[in-house]
């Protein structure tokens, strides 16, 4: 079984934003595309034209329908992949050593030359979030990007996961939550953010950030001053015509 570091130096993870996700699924392609292309073994897809297509995703978007003690029903995207959790069911039940959590930055790996394909990992982590690549036979789920955030060979601004860097809404931020001055903390701290099923004991250092309250003031109809009547009572000939047809009823 491997033990977990009492104490990480940092705590990388992710925000997401519950109220801007639009559902896109970009962050689950180029999180597909970037794992498939640099990082460790291919993602690999069995049948994926055919009638039943299986494949590896790191990250995957949910949707729901929620309806609110209060209003109308209302459609939430639900992003999710690993949450790198500080005390991480999936590193200690690991029977060889092969999920691990890094001392350095607190993020939950899998070394894929010692995974035997067991599946216990994927039974302890309450969120679903390993995968057995049937291809490769070994478990794989979110790295945050190791070989992005830490490539100097990348411009800074591609120094964040690629899931981050996709995303068109802004919905994704990534940071430091040890450091409370980060973009990461103050948006939690500011935002209401929460645990994903905090009942679990995991204490996962990915936060959501609740969706906003919206708008219930009174409605404006932009187009009220081009329908108010010009005049109450017509003039000049269609004053007289008017007169003239109530003289004929």
């Amino acid at each position: 079984m491997t033990a977990l570091p009492q104490k990480t130096e940092r705590k990388l993870g992710l925000v997401i934003d519950l109220d801007t996700c639009v559902g896109c699924h970009a962050c689950v392609i180029s999180c597909k595309g970037w794992n498939t292309e640099n990082y460790g073994a291919p993602l690999s897809d069995q049948d994926a034209y055919g009638a039943d297509p299986q494949g590896t995703f790191l990250n995957r978007v949910h949707t729901f329908e929620v309806q609110p003690e209060v209003g109308t029903a209302k459609t939430v995207h639900f992003p999710k992949s690993c949450l790198h959790c500080e005390d991480a069911p999936c590193v200690t039940v690991c029977p060889t050593g092969a999920s691990y959590k890094r001392v350095e930055d607190g993020i939950v790996l899998v070394n894929e030359d010692s995974c035997i394909g067991c599946g216990l990992c994927a039974w302890a982590c309450p969120y679903g979030a390993r995968e057995l690549d049937k291809a490769a036979g070994v478990m794989k789920k979110c790295t945050l990007c190791v070989d992005r955030i830490y490539n100097e060979n990348l411009p800074e601004e591609d120094r964040e996961p690629a899931c981050v860097r996709t995303c068109p809404a802004g919905a994704r931020h990534f940071g430091d939550f040890a450091d409370e001055t980060s973009a990461v903390s103050q948006l939690v701290a500011e935002r209401g953010g929460f645990d994903l099923m905090p009942e679990m004991g995991t204490k996962p250092v990915n936060k959501y950030l609740p969706p906003r309250p919206k708008d219930t003031g009174t409605e404006i109809d932009i187009l009220a001053p081009f329908l108010t009547p010009i005049a109450v009572e017509p003039k000049g000939f269609l004053g007289w015509l008017d007169k003239t047809l109530e003289k004929l009823v």
